[in-house]
Order: structure tokens, then C-alpha cells, then sequence
């Protein structure tokens, strides 16, 4: 999933430099939302890893 955002990042640079507006924003957009999803998704993982063994 961070895949995703670098690459929806990327896209987002490109397209600004090259002078699409929308594009680049919408993109950006993409790549914050996926970025959030990750981050949600790395500390339920690291949450739920550090569980105790079941007893």
C-alpha cells in the first residue's frame, strides 16, 4: 500500500511540473488518503503483534 502512495506521489509531481493541475491534485489526493490507510493499517499490525500469548 505505500507502493501505491509513492507512486500516486510521483504522478502528482509529474503532473504538477508539467503544468496539469487537476491531475496533480487529484492525485495527491490519492496518495495522502493511501498514506493515512497504511499508517492506520502499520499500527493495528504493531498493536495486535504485541499481544501476550493466549493463556
Amino acid at each position: 500500500m505505500l507502493g501505491w502512495a509513492l507512486t500516486f506521489l510521483i504522478i502528482a509531481l509529474i503532473a504538477g511540473v508539467l503544468g496539469f493541475g487537476v491531475v496533480a491534485g487529484t492525485a495527491a489526493t490519492i496518495a495522502k488518503i493511501l498514506f493515512v490507510v497504511f499508517l492506520v493499517l502499520f499500527i493495528i499490525g504493531l498493536v495486535m503483534g504485541r499481544r501476550g500469548p493466549a493463556v
